[in-house]
């Protein structure tokens, strides 16, 4: 089991930047993939990005080249850094692991991106 904790998120312009971070109650380094979600207000989940342990990455191809997400598995963190923020990326983002026992989400952060 893991517990996943998010910050980071808040109130941007458009055009600006956030970074949010997950940090993780145990070690990472045995989670193969970890990853961030979004949900929009009357939206499905979606994906943005998703990590291995051995850093490879496959973002959403709407998000390419906005979006970074990066891991520390001596830190048990996994971040997003969001560039050139946009009203549509608007949403609750979420952290998730996934491991041999199952899925795992933090509770999310807020960001909200006024135009």
């Amino acid at each position: 089991q893991v517990q996943l904790v998010e910050s980071g998120g808040g109130l941007v312009q458009a055009g600006g930047s956030l970074r949010l971070s997950c940090t993780a109650s145990r070690s990472i380094f045995s989670i193969n993939n970890m990853g961030w979600y979004r949900q929009a207000p009357g939206k499905q989940r979606e994906l943005v990005a998703i990590i291995t342990r051995g850093g490879i990455t496959n973002y959403a191809d709407a998000l390419k080249g906005r979006f970074t997400i990066s891991r520390d598995n001596a830190k048990d963190t996994v971040d997003l850094q969001m560039n050139s923020l946009k009203p549509e990326d608007t949403a609750v983002y979420y952290c998730y692991a996934a491991t041999p026992r199952g899925g795992y989400w933090g509770q999310g952060t807020q960001v909200t991106v006024s135009s």
